[in-house]
């Protein structure tokens, strides 16, 4: 606890250390995502309030449901739920795939896919319209996500069993989504008063290498004048705002994220004007979004 204690209050303060402490020891709220492939925000509010569960949405989305009175067993037994016409997902991990704004025709890659939320949300945005590449390099994981495409009716996604890495360089893609395998500490579970037992400065070292070789890779595959979202569930500056800064001097540019109803989104100081660092609460996980733009190609990228 220490590790992460110190390695807060030196990047945070200890103000603001102490509130991201409290945000992670809370009983955080079930939410979920109405599946526009297949339903609507309309329909999936009557289905929910006929099974008595009561909710709000959340100010930037009329497709994020907040639940009020129900855990995720409830949402399990719902008919649309079954039918793939609900997602449950965390309000931050809705949050890369809207700033990506998918568009009809564009090619886009999800790098680390499953297990196919961000995936679903994107064709979701882009009524199926969008090209999409979805790797996973585990084999039980990409059957994961084939499950959850096709339950959720995501027919404009193709999906490759291959560590991103290693995908060929005559790719290019539009877009690009990474949301990168990280140490999870925006996601911890604190209530018990003591931190998982992977938790570790290994494995936050280990996720910042991996994260960096993922985002080289990204900046090969992406157009001049593409997009790309680098998102972590993580708070911590090495995982996000430092591997992020390593790729902008070789022709990439800072796009400042902002959409209706960011302002309600309790958020965490950056180093990177722009970016989007969400603070742990009772609404929302800790999270890491940024959006770049490739304006040059070529570049060294500084390790």
């Amino acid at each position: 606890m220490e590790f992460l204690r110190e390695t807060l209050e030196r990047q945070y303060g200890a103000e603001t250390a102490g509130e991201i402490f409290a945000g992670l020891s809370c009983n955080r709220a079930v939410t979920l995502r109405a599946n526009l492939l297949k339903s609507s925000a309309e329909e999936i509010a009557q289905a929910l309030t006929s099974a008595g569960i009561e909710f709000k949405n959340a100010v930037w989305s009329r497709e994020a449901f907040i639940l009020k009175n129900a855990r995720e067993s409830a949402v399990w037994e719902l008919p649309e739920y079954k039918e793939g016409k609900i997602y449950l997902q965390s309000l931050s991990s809705m949050l890369p795939p809207i700033v990506l704004n998918p568009q009809a025709c564009e090619d886009i890659l999800d790098m680390a896919a499953a297990p196919g939320g961000k995936t679903t949300q994107i064709a979701a945005i882009s009524a199926n319209k969008a090209h999409v590449t979805a790797c996973e390099r585990n084999k039980i994981r990409a059957e994961k996500l084939k499950f959850n495409l096709a339950r959720q009716g995501a027919n404009s996604v193709y999906v490759m069993v291959q560590d991103a890495r290693r995908l060929d360089n005559f790719l290019s893609f539009d877009k690009i989504l990474l949301d990168a395998p990280c140490s999870g500490s925006g996601t911890l579970n604190l209530s018990g008063g003591k931190l998982p037992e992977g938790f570790t400065e290994e494995l936050v070292s280990k996720s910042a290498a991996l994260q960096l070789s993922l985002l080289k890779k990204a900046a090969g595959l992406l157009k001049k004048g593409g997009e790309l979202v680098y998102s972590t569930c993580s708070v911590l500056e090495s995982e996000n705002e430092n591997n992020a800064l390593k790729i902008l001097d070789s022709g990439f540019e800072i796009v400042p994220i902002s959409f209706e109803g960011m302002e309600t989104i309790p958020c965490l100081p950056s180093k990177i004007s722009g970016a989007l660092c969400v603070k742990p609460a009772e609404l929302y996980e800790g999270f890491f979004v940024c959006k770049m733009r490739k304006v040059q190609a070529g570049g060294k990228i500084k390790c």
